[in-house]
């Protein structure tokens, strides 16, 4: 075999395209789809992002073109780029703040679209990102993202448990589920490796994001996540967007009363976001995004998940 055959075999081995990505080191497995023509099942999914046998994420996100794809069809005429989002369990979630900042960068990053203002499609509807220019020695600008507007839809005396401890919690949807605990301590949170359990029973059929959150001085915040489908993770984007408006509320600030924009920074364990709430009710979320890495998968072990 000649020196050169490794190098060769490799080669013609690769496979799919793929990227990796996070924002506030919550972080994702990015495969370009444009047409549409793959078929990545929730198995696929799990064993992309798995830490140990795959490549490693919260999760993955999918770009599509909106009239590629049944889900976001409808939507194309107002968005040219859909984000096919799953957790990393391989389930289906309707939004993914932080996802949305990377995939916002990704989009810019591989020439698919430019810095400014963009619209992206997702399975809760058009969200708007604004991805600002580089700084002048490279670094990658922030990326803010329109988050749509929060809803308080109830019910009342929604709880959070771990062990034997439990509190008050607040239900905000951001597209998806959230229930916003405040507490003491971040470590009453738990591992956080299996979730929290909510009641009343039957109040998160499709199971909830749980916040647990702690002040860190005026109009700053704290706060630890179980996001459904992956554990604990470093950040979550609507999880820090359901925070900072159910703070906004205790602390008697709703934008919608006062008529002015409030922000509050929440630091969550990967860094460090600015979530803005409007007077018309527009959440809009600001913090970084980063694509760190791409490479081709292993056409055999690519075809192995494929096949099956």
């Amino acid at each position: 075999m000649s020196a050169s055959s490794p190098q060769q075999s490799s080669s013609q081995r690769a496979g799919l395209p793929f990227f990796k990505g996070h924002g506030t080191q919550n972080d994702f497995v990015i495969v370009p789809d444009p047409d549409g023509v793959l078929e990545i099942g929730p198995e696929t999914v799990a064993a992309l992002c798995d830490r140990r046998a795959g490549i490693g994420g919260d999760g993955l996100l999918r770009v599509v073109r909106a009239a590629a794809d049944p889900a976001a069809a409808d939507l194309a005429d107002r968005a040219e780029w859909f984000m096919d989002y799953r957790n990393s369990d391989g389930s289906i979630a309707e939004m993914c703040g932080n996802g949305l900042r990377v995939f916002a960068r990704f989009l810019v990053e591989a020439g698919l679209a430019k810095p400014g203002e963009l619209a992206i499609a997702t399975r809760s509807g058009v969200l708007t990102a604004k991805v600002a220019e580089d700084a002048e020695d490279g670094t990658p600008g922030e990326v803010t993202v329109g988050m749509g507007r929060a809803r308080l839809p109830g019910p009342d005396g929604i709880e959070v448990a771990v062990g034997e401890r439990r509190w008050p919690a607040l239900n905000v949807n951001m597209g998806n589920p959230h229930a916003v605990a405040f507490v003491e301590s971040l470590d009453h949170a738990g591992d956080l490796f299996t979730a929290p359990l909510t009641s009343p029973e039957g109040a998160y059929p499709e199971g909830v994001n749980v916040e647990f959150v702690v002040d860190r001085g005026p109009r700053h915040v704290a706060m630890r996540v179980h996001e459904r489908g992956s554990g604990e993770t470093r950040s979550c984007g609507t999880g820090a967007c359901a925070v900072a408006v159910a703070a906004i509320r205790r602390d008697g600030a709703d934008p919608a009363v006062t008529g002015e924009a409030v922000s509050y920074t929440v630091d969550v364990l990967g860094g460090r976001l600015v979530i803005t709430e409007h007077p018309d009710g527009r959440v809009e979320m600001t913090g970084p995004a980063v694509i760190v890495a791409e490479g081709r998968l292993d056409e055999r072990w690519w075809g192995s998940l494929t096949r099956g």
